[in-house]
């Protein structure tokens, strides 16, 4: 009898294949989890590190834009007394009010920023090189810089202020001015460069020593103190001249320090942000 199957015969493997339940396929993000506590952990040391580096030179540049705002020093005399002391007394400089101030402000806005980008990196299961650049950084960044920039404006200003025998309180309207400082420059430092970087006219040969990348994230920072600096002045003014003074008065003065304090500031943002 012949074996061969005909139209009608039966199939068992098509039976079998019948019988298999049906699977559906499910997208599933696999969470970058490798080393995670080492790379949170050098997350921490690098800012740690960055914020120490940095420390000393804002810390007298902003010591310096105060006083001299307060008619106290002249913006060079202040610089100068900054680095005799750093040099002289390196001691003294490093376990100072006013350099622990700093480190603290720059060592947390790194490390919000640093764990962002870590968790970022680890929920979407992307490489750890991977930034973010979105709302959610500017607003985590802006919270810790912003918090604990008003803090350290605060101490700063009475510290190095309008010489008085007891600092009054800091009015609202300074920190107001200080809130709208920090917010464009967290902005123009974390959320801009990533946008400004393919628009930059760098030549091929430029681009063989600095990338648009790189050079995005000098400019945007510095280019920003020009707007910023202004809103600066005029928070440490109020402050320094209370009083019924009016708006031309206060613009006069602004107007007088605009510039100089710009390019300090500039100097101060370039290795804090870039």
């Amino acid at each position: 009898m012949s074996t061969a199957a005909g139209p009608g015969a039966s199939r068992p493997h098509l039976k079998t294949e019948m019988m298999k339940p049906a699977t559906t396929t499910t997208s599933t993000t696999l969470w970058n989890t490798h080393n995670l506590s080492l790379r949170l952990c050098a997350d921490v040391a690098s800012a740690a590190t960055a914020g120490a580096l940095v420390a000393p030179v804002i810390t007298a540049i902003d010591k310096a834009i105060i006083e001299n705002a307060a008619g106290r020093q002249t913006l060079g005399r202040s610089l100068r007394d900054s680095l005799a002391t750093f040099t002289l007394r390196p001691h003294h400089f490093l376990f100072s009010k006013p350099f622990a101030l700093i480190f603290t402000l720059y060592g947390g806005t790194y490390i919000t920023a640093n764990i962002l980008d870590t968790c970022a990196s680890t929920v979407k299961g992307k490489p750890a090189t991977t930034t973010t650049s979105g709302p959610a950084k500017f607003l985590a960044t802006s919270s810790a810089n912003l918090s604990l920039c008003l803090y350290k404006d605060s101490r700063f200003a009475k510290l190095f202020g309008a010489a008085t025998s007891s600092p009054r309180a800091i009015p609202g309207p300074s920190y107001a001015l200080f809130a709208v400082r920090d917010c464009l420059t967290v902005f123009a430092s974390f959320n801009v460069p990533p946008l400004i970087a393919p628009l930059l006219p760098l030549s091929e040969g430029m681009q063989k020593h600095v990338s648009a990348a790189s050079a995005a994230q000098f400019l945007a920072p510095a280019a920003v103190q020009l707007i910023s600096t202004p809103l600066h002045l005029l928070g440490l003014d109020l402050y320094n001249r209370d009083g019924t003074l009016g708006a031309k008065d206060r613009l006069t003065r602004v107007r007088r320090d605009w510039l100089k304090s710009s390019f300090a500031r500039m100097a101060r943002i370039v290795p804090a942000f870039g």
